[in-house]
């Protein structure tokens, strides 16, 4: 129970980050419509999980305790896509090439192709409604 909490606790601050970021990043409007919140909170969740995990795995800096609040608790919910590109990197880094760019590639064509349907499936439930 305790580790649900902690848990938790570091994903309601991480959903709140992302709020943050993603709302401080519309001033920055670009003409070519890139979601430039979700860019920075990707790029610098993949950057905080690189580094942090790092730290968790060839020291005793973090707890087992504080690598669950920091990395699964606030980065899992500030982004999932920096969970994505550290499982990628350790396919790499552990030889295992194919999985590296299969994972890639299912990632990137089966989240588009699920984020379409959702939406076909939205716009058939409003028509009904």
């Amino acid at each position: 129970m305790k580790e649900i909490l902690i848990i938790g606790a570091g994903g309601f601050l991480g959903a709140v980050l992302r709020y943050i970021a993603i709302v401080s990043m519309q001033v920055f409007k670009t003409k070519h419509a890139i979601p430039l919140g979700t860019l920075l909170v990707n790029v610098v969740g993949c950057l905080l999980i690189g580094f942090l995990a790092v730290l968790a795995e060839n020291s005793r800096i973090l707890t087992p305790d504080t690598r669950n609040f920091l990395i699964v608790g606030i980065l899992g919910a500030f982004t999932t896509f920096s969970t994505f590109g550290y499982e990628s990197m350790t396919m790499l880094k552990n030889g295992a090439t194919t999985a590296f760019v299969l994972n890639i590639g299912l990632q990137v064509v089966l989240g588009f192709m699920a984020v379409w349907l959702g939406m076909n499936a939205g716009r058939f439930v409003q028509k009904i409604f």
